[in-house]
């Protein structure tokens, strides 16, 4: 990440990760509940999840990561 924004944005960026990432964990733990109160089972949930990773697949299929160059270590002065 931080060849691409730079460290300057580093903290901010792993805030708003870190953010999306509890508040999907609340979402899907409520979400689940309410879910199985209104059709009486997991399945629909189980195939909303499966829905929800197929089109995750889809959006990352076409990132190509490369390695990143490296410079050699120099001995100190």
């Amino acid at each position: 990440m931080a060849t691409l924004f730079g460290p300057r944005y580093m903290s901010m960026l792993f805030g708003i990760v870190f953010l999306s990432h509890q508040v999907g964990g609340f979402l899907g733990a409520w979400m689940g509940g309410y879910i199985y109160d209104a059709f009486g089972s997991y399945a629909a949930m189980w195939w909303i999840s499966i829905a929800l990773g197929i089109v995750s697949a889809l959006f990352h299929w076409p990132i190509k990561e490369v390695p990143v160059e490296r410079v050699a270590a120099q001995p100190a002065r």
